[in-house]
């Protein structure tokens, strides 16, 4: 997060830059240069390498700056397919380029901005929530140690904002106020519905929260109440 960075950057005198690849591009794409970083984002793509946004759909209209869609990338680095997977190969490579399933943005100078998982995109009434937004507006509250927000099943929505909330040793806060702190934080359909309190978050070596866990619980829960 910019903020964690730019603390870093103050207590240790160090340059933090951010980055970004995934293994099948060998595994870096993006990267800040030196000579003009930009913390929130991963940084425009290296020598060589191309990058677009696309409609998250159909994969097949480019964005324009500014707009959110899926990451696809081509250049050197780009692996030629999976080994002895030609389905899973022409779902992720198609006319070269790499569809990373991330979703991003990014500005007028080329530089990207990694927004979220397009496979754990919570969609509510309609609309597209990414749920690292409101994680972000979440780790603001002061009670807040870790958290992960997902889509949970509703039969009206089709899904809807809920957090998963680890406290702060000794912190106490409740339900309707952390929904509260985030709504006059964020658009309106953002806003979450329900919180869980529980003890930890998990997370994978690398630190990405994996909310796939969470999903599954809840997608469980729906299927256990129908």
């Amino acid at each position: 997060m910019p903020e964690t960075a730019r603390k870093l950057e103050k207590l240790t005198g160090i340059t933090v830059i951010q980055g970004y690849g995934l293994s099948e591009a060998s595994p870096v794409t993006n990267e800040n240069p030196m000579r003009q970083i930009k913390i929130e984002s991963v940084g425009p793509p290296l020598p060589d390498t191309e990058q677009k946004i696309v409609d998250p759909e159909t994969g097949t209209k480019e964005l324009q700056p500014g707009e959110v869609g899926e990451v696809i990338t081509r250049g050197p680095q780009v692996m030629r397919g999976y080994w002895k997977r030609p389905e899973a190969t022409a779902e992720t490579i198609k006319d070269g380029w790499l569809y990373t399933g991330d979703l991003g943005k990014i500005d007028e100078d080329g530089y990207l901005y990694i927004v979220d998982r397009k496979k754990e995109i919570i969609k509510y009434m309609g609309f597209t929530i990414g749920p690292a937004e409101i994680e972000t507006v979440l780790h603001e509250h002061p009670a807040v140690a870790d958290c992960a927000v997902v889509g949970k099943p509703d039969p009206v929505a089709g899904e809807i904002p809920k957090a998963f909330v680890a406290l702060k040793g000794g912190a106490k806060v409740t339900e309707k106020e952390l929904i509260k702190f985030v709504e006059e934080r964020v658009a309106g359909y953002k806003k979450i519905k329900e919180v869980e309190f529980v003890k930890t978050i998990p997370r994978s070596l690398a630190g990405k929260v994996l909310r796939r866990e969470f999903i599954e619980k809840e997608r469980e829960a729906a299927k256990v109440s129908t």
